[in-house]
């Protein structure tokens, strides 16, 4: 494994699981130092032990929940205070609610808004104006296929993935000649704690398209380092894209529709 970011820190938001932990791994194995951030406490010290012993690098983890108003400034300081820099920002936490929009509590709602579409902005907002001061930076932002098109059912998820996927290619464009770049990412169905949290038994396309954690996130990092504006992962999640584009907007709900529910 290259060594491209010996020395370089990383903090990845949503680090107890999924796609979380093997973005952590892939970082590691190239040589950066971690920060991981997310609610489970003891699956995070789990993960840094597995890390520091196997990569002989420096894992940091902070437990918080990054769903609220106040984390991203609180997160922000207390890195500050620490007394680290982070040169690599993976903005990985976020959920999905599934079910009829009429149905869907708005708390829960509501809850995945703030965290998947507002801590987001902030936390990419406050890194990177550092990252901008120094010249340097990386950032990786997690959409989904889902942001591609109207996806009833997961109604207003697929909606934030979509202000996502533009705001993260709108500030990569910013931010040429800065040093620092935004790319994202957007996985179709990926084997990770996602369905569960989201309340959906899997389904028999869901069944057929899943890729690999791991995988998407080699292929995730690797783009990130190639400072790739953003990409969909996997042969199947490509070409769903791409035929997206060519159906009436009310027809590719219709299909969504169908291969949800």
């Amino acid at each position: 494994m290259e060594s491209t970011l010996r020395g370089k820190t990383a903090l990845v938001t949503g680090a107890s699981s999924g796609l979380g932990v093997d973005f952590a791994r892939e970082l590691a194995a190239r040589g950066a130092n971690l920060i991981l951030v997310a609610r489970r406490e003891e699956l995070l010290r789990q993960v840094a032990t597995e890390l520091e012993q196997q990569h002989k690098v420096h894992v940091s983890v902070i437990t918080m929940d990054l769903g609220t108003a106040e984390a991203p400034q609180q997160l922000y300081d207390q890195i500050k205070q620490q007394g680290q820099t982070v040169d690599v920002l993976i903005n990985n936490a976020g959920f999905g609610v599934y079910g009829s929009f009429v149905e869907i509590p708005w708390e829960r709602e509501r809850q995945m808004l703030e965290l998947d579409i507002l801590t987001l902005v902030q936390l990419t907002k406050l890194f990177v104006r550092d990252m901008v001061a120094r010249r340097s930076g990386y950032v990786l932002q997690v959409a989904s296929i889902g942001g591609y098109q109207p996806s009833p059912l997961y109604a207003s998820y697929s909606a934030a993935k979509s202000f996502v996927l533009n705001f993260g290619e709108a500030i990569n464009y910013e931010l040429k000649g800065t040093g620092v770049s935004c790319t994202v990412i957007s996985p179709g169905i990926t084997a990770t704690e996602f369905l569960k949290v989201a309340g959906q038994k899997p389904t028999l396309y869901q069944r057929m398209t899943m890729m690999q954690s791991r995988e998407v996130a080699q292929l995730g990092i690797k783009k990130m380092l190639k400072r790739r504006a953003s990409f969909v992962p996997g042969i199947i999640n490509t070409l769903t894209v791409w035929s997206n584009r060519l159906m009436p907007r009310q027809l590719s709900a219709a299909v969504a529709y169908r291969l949800m529910k």
